[in-house]
C-alpha cells in the first residue's frame, strides 16, 4: 500500500514545490519528487500540482509515497569513493554531498553502503543486512569523514566508543551572522518537531540529551566559519543547535529558511547544500587500540562559498 505523508509549509516559504520537497525530504532525490508530481501524487491544499508550482507559505501538502519492493540485501554498485584510509578492520571515507549513507524511505540505490559493498568484499553485519559496515552516519548534504567497520568485532568496539562518547567529531560550518559570544556550549534535548515531522527541534519533551561546543574560526560581515565539536550524536544535531543559537548553517533550507532565502539573494549562486563538513575524526583503532586522527579539508564548493561570504556585501 502507498503511504500518505502530510506536511505543512511554513508561512515564510517562497519556493517551487519540487525544490521545497527535495529540501524537506532529505533522503528523497529531487528527480523522484518530480516523478511523484508528474504522476499526480503530490497535492497542495487538496489539488494535484506539478513540481513547478509556486508555494507562497501556509499550504497543506499530501504526498502519496508509492510502495516499493523492500530490500532484503544490498547489491554492490560501482560508485567511486574517496577512501582516506583502509585496513582489515576499518575504512575511512571522505563522503561527498548528495550521497545518502544507507537505504531508507524512497532511497534504494546509490548510497554509501552500495558503494562500500562494491569496493570491499568484507564488511561488518552487526548493523544489519541493509547497513553493512555503518557505524555512524552523516546527513545527505553533509560532506566529510565517515568511518565504517569491516568486521563485526571492529563494529562492536567502535560502537562502544560512540556509546561512551569517547570519539571526537569536529565539523566546520559556515553560518549566517557572527555568534556573540564567539565560543560556548549548547545543551538541549533534541526530538522530533511537534508540527513539522520532517524536522528535529532543540527543546522537546522526551527528546534526547545533546551537547555541542562551538568556536568562531573566522568572522565576516554577514557570516562566520565555525568549528563545532559534538559531544553527542543526535539526528541533525549541528544544524538544530546552530539554528537554535540564531545562526543557521548557510545553505540549509530546512533549518535556516529565512536567512537562506533572503541573504543568499545577493550570492553569485545559491549554496548547493548545507555548508557543513565533518573535518576531524578521532577514535581508538578497534584492533590495536591506537589513537587515530583523521583530518579533511572542506570541498571546493564550501571554500568558494566562504570566499563569497568574506567579500560580501
Amino acid at each position: 500500500m502507498s503511504e500518505i505523508l502530510s506536511l505543512n509549509v511554513p508561512d515564510d516559504t517562497v519556493d517551487r514545490l519540487d525544490a521545497f520537497l527535495a529540501g524537506e525530504l532529505e533522503e528523497v532525490s529531487r528527480s523522484k519528487v518530480k516523478t511523484w508530481c508528474k504522476e499526480g501524487r503530490v497535492q497542495v491544499n487538496g489539488k494535484a500540482r506539478k513540481g513547478s508550482f509556486q508555494l507562497v507559505g501556509g499550504e497543506a501538502l499530501d504526498i502519496e509515497v508509492p510502495e516499493e519492493k523492500p530490500l532484503d540485501r544490498i547489491e554492490p554498485e560501482e560508485i567511486p569513493l574517496d577512501i582516506v584510509y583502509e585496513d582489515d578492520a576499518i575504512v575511512v571515507v571522505n563522503k561527498p554531498s548528495g550521497m545518502v549513507v544507507h537505504p531508507g524511505a524512497g532511497v534504494y540505490s546509490g548510497t554509501l553502503v552500495h558503494a562500500l559493498a562494491w569496493h570491499f568484499e568484507n564488511l561488518s553485519t552487526h548493523g544489519g543486512a541493509l547497513r553493512p559496515g555503518i557505524v555512524h552516519r552523516l546527513d545527505k548534504g553533509t560532506t566529510g569523514l565517515i568511518l565504517a567497520a569491516r568486521t563485526d568485532e571492529a563494529h562492536r568496539h567502535l560502537a562502544a566508543q560512540w556509546q561512551e562518547t569517547s570519539v571526537t567529531k569536529v565539523y566546520q560550518a559556515l553560518v549566517w551572522g557572527v555568534p556573540d559570544p564567539t565560543e560556548g556550549e549548547l545543551e538541549t534535548h533534541i526530538g522530533r518537531h511537534p508540527r513539522y515531522r520532517q524536522m528535529m527541534a532543540p527543546e522537546v519533551e522526551g527528546g534526547r540529551y545533546a551537547k555541542t561546543r562551538y568556536k568562531v574560526a573566522a568572522a565576516y560581515p554577514e557570516a562566520a566559519r565555525m568549528n563545532v565539536h559534538i559531544l553527542t550524536g543526535r539526528t541533525h544535531q549541528v544544524r538544530v543547535h546552530l539554528a537554535h543559537l540564531g545562526h543557521p548553517v548557510v545553505g540549509d533550507a530546512l533549518y535556516g529558511r529565512n536567512r537562506h532565502k533572503n541573504l543568499a539573494k545577493s550570492f553569485e549562486a545559491m549554496p548547493p547544500h548545507p555548508m557543513l563538513h565533518a573535518a576531524l575524526l578521532r577514535f581508538r583503532h578497534p584492533a590495536t587500540n591506537e589513537e587515530m586522527t583523521f583530518k579533511q579539508a572542506p570541498p571546493a564548493d564550501f571554500q568558494n562559498c566562504e570566499k563569497i561570504l568574506s567579500d560580501w556585501p
